[in-house]
């Protein structure tokens, strides 16, 4: 994920970062350009009549509803960003959570039951992480005895496997003493956040926008830049070059970033910074239980 300072407007503005649409849009809007610059030509050579005005209005109002399509386009795929980042907040919360009442349970001599739940909390958030990439990583990020790795690898759903591993030997600790054995019941609630939160992110990454209405944005907006040449061409002349590569840049960047943002769980620059959720969920669990 990006970081920057949102009021260093100068920077912004000229700075070309590597995720600046106007880098994925160079050659596109260059070939927008020479359409239109060939419409011109076109037009001033053997067009003598000027279009009639009604043309122009009706390419304006045209302009406007496809304006309307594509805020409700990038409003929708913001939506599931955000929506993200507070399921991977609500995983922060929910570990720290599970973590400072194990703590409170468990004896504090008790170094090596410690370890075992500091590492299988750790690993569901890396191992979510990468199920979400649809990675499948062999190696954990921390060691667990109770993880068996052959059955790990052999487990269509990692993060799965781990909060079931998680959860039992959460029970059988409890089970161990009889004084706490209704232990557990204190934090079912956090064990059942991990599998809700993996849900919850699979229905995002799993449901994209309906491809029809995908397509349809990408097809107006095509129909929508080559054809306003055409309407604006004899009352701007061959000014309508650098303002029709300028509408293709600004309708054509809202369709990328909607595209990057949608699905907010990979390595794009935009998406979420889930390595450093997943980094700060193994600090925070080690301290509480550990230090």
């Amino acid at each position: 994920m990006v970081t920057y300072n949102p009021k260093d407007w100068l920077k912004l503005i000229i700075q070309f970062h590597k995720t600046d649409t106007a880098r994925t849009l160079l050659w596109p809007m260059l070939l927008i350009g020479a359409i239109t610059a060939a419409i011109e030509v076109i037009e001033k050579i053997y067009i003598k009549e000027p279009i009639e005005g009604n043309v122009t209005i009706f390419h304006q109002i045209s302009g406007f509803i496809i304006s309307l399509v594509l805020v409700f386009r990038i409003n929708t795929a913001y939506d599931r960003w955000w929506e993200g980042r507070k399921l991977w907040g609500g995983l922060l919360n929910s570990c720290r959570n599970l973590s400072i009442k194990m703590h409170a349970l468990m004896p504090k001599n008790s170094i090596e039951e410690r370890k075992e739940i500091a590492a299988m909390i750790s690993n569901y958030a890396y191992v979510l992480k990468e199920h979400l990439r649809n990675n499948s990583p062999e190696k954990l990020v921390a060691e667990s005895s109770y993880i068996n790795k052959a059955e790990y690898t052999k487990s269509n759903h990692k993060p799965n496997y781990i909060a079931k591993q998680l959860t039992e030997y959460i029970i059988n600790i409890s089970q161990k003493n009889p004084k706490t054995q209704y232990d557990s019941l204190l934090i079912s609630s956090n064990l059942n956040d991990l599998t809700d939160i993996c849900g919850a992110c699979e229905r995002i990454k799993n449901t994209p926008i309906p491809y029809s209405y995908n397509m349809f944005i990408k097809r107006i907006v095509f129909v929508y830049i080559i054809t306003m040449p055409i309407a604006f061409g004899f009352s701007v002349g061959y000014w309508s070059i650098p303002v029709v590569m300028v509408m293709f840049y600004a309708f054509a960047s809202l369709e990328l970033i909607s595209e990057e943002i949608e699905d907010p769980f990979g390595y794009d620059e935009n998406d979420l910074p889930t390595d450093e959720i997943a980094e700060k969920i193994k600090l925070n669990v080690h301290e509480i239980l550990l230090d």
